[in-house]
């Protein structure tokens, strides 16, 4: 679920694995870029974590491959519609440097993605421990405990570092996402019975739905789907039983992001 975008709250479900991971490292990004700032020690222990769980990702996929490819995909499509009358020629062509730019950074980036912080010694041994329920404790990690005793600038100092080394992963994905998001604009749908279903053009893939709904509503939105259609189920909350589908008919805010 992302943050409440003016008065309404944005659930999104990728439609495909490439979305879903570029969601899951913005998530973790964020994660980071909230804690590093903060001055306790939980804060840096939150964001080492999430900095670990980057390079989790990178370790099981190309992702630097995938961003590559995707970059020059967003290239190529927009690229494609120069022609069309009353685009905007200024903000296409902004658009399109800010994508060979940061390209270039990635195709630079010299090994794997996260190598400099999966050879870490010190990193690695709280990944390790960490697999472990609580095994990252004070007599487990007694390193780990002394350097969180040391004073904040030198904490930030080194997650910020460390950080630095995924900068060009920050600055694709940050780009992507805000291009697939920005590909539509909202349509007004109604869900019978809490229930909505679509179909969709396989020739015209889409990346993500986003579902919008008042923030005063009573009701979250679970969306399933794939290459062919997605569903969207209104659930009304209960914190003693498992959340059911309204029986109420529900206006909600579309957007299918097919860029």
């Amino acid at each position: 679920m992302q943050p409440a975008v003016s008065d309404k709250i944005i659930y999104e479900h990728p439609l495909n694995e490439k979305t879903r991971t570029f969601l899951r490292l913005e998530h973790l990004f964020r994660q980071v870029d909230f804690h590093m700032p903060q001055s306790s020690t939980w804060d840096s222990r939150a964001a080492i974590t999430s900095l670990m769980d980057m390079v989790a990702i990178f370790s099981r996929a190309d992702i630097k491959t995938d961003l590559i490819k995707e970059l020059k995909r967003h290239q190529e499509k927009l690229a494609s519609i120069r022609a069309i009358p009353d685009v905007n020629e200024e903000r296409l062509e902004q658009i399109l440097r800010e994508l060979n730019a940061v390209s270039g950074k990635l195709q630079r980036h010299n090994g794997q993605l996260g190598q400099e912080l999966r050879e870490n010694e010190f990193l690695k041994n709280i990944t390790q421990r960490s697999s472990i329920p609580g095994g990252s404790c004070a007599f487990d990690l007694p390193l780990y405990h002394f350097w969180l005793q040391q004073p904040f600038e030198q904490r930030h100092q080194e997650i910020v570092a460390w950080r630095q080394t995924l900068e060009p992963v920050f600055t694709a994905v940050s780009l992507l996402l805000s291009l697939v998001r920005g590909s539509t604009t909202p349509t007004r749908e109604l869900a019978s019975n809490g229930f909505f279903q679509q179909s969709l053009d396989a020739q015209s893939p889409a990346q993500l739905i986003r579902v919008g709904l008042p923030r005063e509503s009573h009701l979250f939105a679970e969306i399933s789907g794939g290459k062919h259609r997605f569903t969207v189920r209104f659930m009304e909350q209960s914190t003693e039983e498992r959340a059911t589908q309204t029986k109420l008919d529900t206006t909600f805010f579309l957007n299918c992001c097919i860029l």
